[in-house]
């Protein structure tokens, strides 16, 4: 018995030096120089999702640089903010590189402001530097159903922007003060951010839309190239040699999501919402 237990505390101590010579003189080995691919795809309706993963690259210390692949035409104002925040935290840490793909427009570049480098296609939509607000009006059909809506409210301003009638005159110069002050807010970070002069930015944050190629001619975007150009960019401007590693994470199914009780974020993403949005959004569609 007492042989049993002398091996085993032998055996245990053994690997106790084993693993403090491993710490010892493999502490400044790298673990490995990998690239993390973060995609942002669709509106953007939150932001906890990409704000976790970035967060988690930015610890990782095997992770040398991030790519933001970003598919999106925008969407909330607050979501897009915490986002932005998260990547400006992100560049000053390590080498973050935004690959533009069909569309990176409103929201959707206001999130690739702050990368270190922004590269997107020729052919991508981007820019729309502007902010909406959009707000039904059911009046005509409540009174043709002839349904009436009673309201009970602490303040005179507390049913602004009601579906049920019609917006005074009021109402609207409230709103459009609050569009005005975010709208100041999204061209001074990207002034900020892009090192741009801000009456420069005044020029252009009309909501234009801007190929990749024109985006370019006008500084919003740094190069023109592809997803892999924009991977090697990273590699190259981080010090790895050769092809890197690329590192996804695989997205959940809203099935998932549904068996793991997140039913209330799937909730979120399919109900109309009353907000503030940088977003571009065409009436008549983009093929």
């Amino acid at each position: 018995m007492k042989k049993t237990f002398l091996f085993i505390a032998i055996f245990f101590l053994f690997l106790i030096i084993l693993s403090a010579i491993f710490t010892l003189f493999l502490k400044d080995v790298p673990i490995g120089a990998r690239v993390a691919l973060v995609k942002v795809e669709g509106a953007i309706i939150e932001s906890k999702t990409i704000v976790d993963e970035i967060r988690g690259y930015v610890k990782d210390p095997s992770i040398k640089a991030i790519v933001l692949r970003i598919n999106s035409p925008g969407g909330g104002v607050a979501p897009s903010q915490e986002i932005y925040a998260e990547v400006k935290r992100a560049a000053s840490v390590k080498n973050v590189i935004v690959s533009m793909g069909a569309v990176a427009a409103s929201g959707g570049y206001y999130i690739a402001s702050p990368a270190t480098r922004i590269i997107a296609n020729p052919g991508t939509i981007t820019g729309s530097i502007g902010v909406i607000m959009e707000i039904p009006n059911l009046k005509e059909l409540m009174d043709k159903l002839g349904i009436k809506t009673e309201v009970i409210k602490s303040g005179r301003h507390k049913d602004i922007a009601s579906v049920f009638r019609g917006i005074g005159k009021e109402e609207r110069d409230i709103l459009q003060g609050l569009i005005s002050d975010v709208h100041e807010q999204f061209i001074s970070d990207v002034a900020e951010s892009r090192k741009i002069p801000k009456e420069n930015i005044y020029k252009i944050a009309d909501a234009k839309v801007f190929s990749g190629r024109q985006a370019v001619k006008i500084g919003l975007v740094d190069e023109l190239g592809d997803l892999q150009h924009a991977i090697n960019v990273a590699a190259a401007l981080s010090g790895i040699e050769g092809e890197p590693e690329v590192v996804v994470k695989k997205k959940k199914s809203p099935f998932i999501e549904l068996l793991e009780g997140n039913i209330h974020e799937i909730i979120l993403k399919l109900l109309p919402k009353f907000e503030l949005k940088y977003e571009f959004a065409p009436q008549g569609g983009l093929q």
